[in-house]
């Protein structure tokens, strides 16, 4: 399927490629059908990807693995907010947290209280919220990855 991106332009989806939060996300309950989108000419350990509708093309979320910024990041999870998107192990899971990138790039964060969980085998995923104080919704990342850049 083709679809129109503002990010990237026209660009072939795979069907196997979609992946279907069954209550949308956060503020778009409405937007169910998404495929994750990277620069390829950076290739996919860049760290920020796009979290693309495939519903409505204007509309892509930055997003990042919040380890590459966050080591320790671990949150504690209620097991029936991810019931509906199958069985979970290490090999089938993957997290992201959405970024924020402001004008002032210094300012950049990223919410570690609103992960979104992956289910890559079903291609389920859901948008929870996380208590905590170590899970703030915007997290500072730009020194972080700028020294990752650097290769420190």
């Amino acid at each position: 399927m083709k679809i129109n991106t503002r990010v990237f332009g026209e660009v072939d989806i795979e069907e196997e490629k979609i992946i279907t939060f069954e209550n949308g996300i956060i503020g778009f309950p409405e937007m169910k059908r998404f495929t994750l989108l990277y620069d390829m000419e950076k290739g996919t350990d860049v760290g920020i990807r796009f979290l693309q509708s495939i519903d409505e093309p204007n509309f892509a979320m930055p997003v990042m693995d919040p380890l590459l910024v966050k080591e320790d990041y671990s949150p504690e999870v209620d097991e029936e907010l991810l019931k509906g998107l199958g069985e979970l192990n290490d090999d089938n899971l993957l997290v992201l947290v959405t970024v924020s990138v402001p004008s002032d790039l210094t300012k950049m964060t990223v919410n570690l209280q609103g992960p979104i969980v992956v289910n890559v085998t079903t291609r389920k995923a859901c948008q929870i919220i996380v208590d905590g104080s170590d899970c703030p919704v915007k997290f500072p990342i730009y020194d972080i990855v700028k020294s990752r850049k650097a290769g420190e």
